[in-house]
């Protein structure tokens, strides 16, 4: 975190989740993973920002957000905050006849791909009408549906429990490495499609 010409790592004590959503925003990195311990990354150098950093979770950038005035005692570099961002920064559904149906496309920092057929099932179909405000998930569909897409597949496998209101919730596994072509895009077809 910069200070002045300064720059620190962060207490872990002074750095809580609000705090976490507001830094992967900031770099346009989507959404938080998981937060770390030094040993993750390993200990920084210089001082140690030890500050209550107190975000709502709401700020654009992490300067926005007010600090308490009591810093956190015993923080030392053994104490540095790591964090993990999804990455993963939108989601769109296309070439249905709405918004509500189509083709499952991410968005993984600037790069928009596609998703293959063997890495979604019904609950995490679910959690896209739900994150795409068009009710639950009708069907998961073939690319003989919404035809095939372009640009990148991602291969990662959704592990939803269908309860979560937006896909970079849900656990990923990043087993499936198989090679997948454009032929295995999957589609999906939401509750409120052509309402």
């Amino acid at each position: 975190m910069p200070h002045g010409d300064t720059w620190m790592s962060v207490c872990d004590a002074a750095f809580d989740d609000q705090d976490a959503e507001v830094v992967c925003r900031e770099l346009n990195c989507g959404v938080p993973v998981q937060r770390l311990r030094a040993d993750a990354f390993g200990e920084g150098e210089g001082p140690v920002w030890t500050q209550d950093i107190q975000c709502t979770h709401e700020e654009s950038y992490i300067s926005l957000c007010p600090l308490s005035p009591s810093p956190k005692d015993n923080c030392t570099h053994e104490n540095d905050v790591g964090l993990k961002c999804s990455g993963y920064t939108d989601l769109r559904l296309v070439n249905g006849s709405d918004i509500c149906s189509g083709r499952v496309e991410r968005q993984y920092f600037t790069e928009w791909g596609t998703v293959c057929d063997g890495c979604m099932n019904m609950r995490a179909a679910s959690v896209v009408c739900r994150q795409m405000n068009c009710g639950i998930a009708v069907s998961v569909v073939g690319v003989d549906w919404f035809g095939e897409g372009s640009g990148e597949i991602w291969a990662d496998v959704f592990d939803c429990q269908g309860n979560e209101t937006q896909l970079s919730q849900c656990s990923i596994s990043s087993w499936s490495r198989a090679e997948y072509s454009h032929e295995q895009d999957v589609g999906v077809i939401c509750s409120s499609a052509g309402l």
